[in-house]
Order: structure tokens, then C-alpha cells, then sequence
């Protein structure tokens, strides 16, 4: 994995495609399954994220 700072709010992810497959189960475990172990605002946080990731691969 590699991180560069493109921007102060803008970053630049390079992952190997196990890297990103373990984040996104990761996110999606957290986001479905984490019940109560989480705040409200961070599991909706991450569904959409999730979302814009589904959305990004449908059109890929």
C-alpha cells in the first residue's frame, strides 16, 4: 500500500487489488454486522462509501 498527499484533503491510494478487497469486506463487515459497536454517523459514513465503490465498479 502507498499513501501520497496530494492535496491537504486529497489523497492518493496506490493498493494491490488483496489490499483493497480486505478493506472493502473490512468496510462492509463494520457497516452490516458491527451492530452497536459503532456510532450511527460512522456506519453511515461507510455505506456510502460503499456505495460510491459499488457504483464505481458497475461502471468499470
Amino acid at each position: 500500500m502507498k499513501l501520497e498527499r496530494e492535496r491537504p484533503t486529497t489523497w492518493r491510494v496506490t493498493l494491490h487489488p488483496l489490499e483493497l478487497a480486505a478493506l472493502i469486506s473490512a468496510a462492509r463487515w463494520a457497516a452490516t454486522d458491527a451492530e452497536g459497536e459503532l456510532p450511527p454517523e460512522a456506519v453511515e459514513q461507510l455505506r456510502q462509501v460503499l456505495s460510491s465503490y459499488d457504483k464505481a465498479i458497475a461502471h468499470s
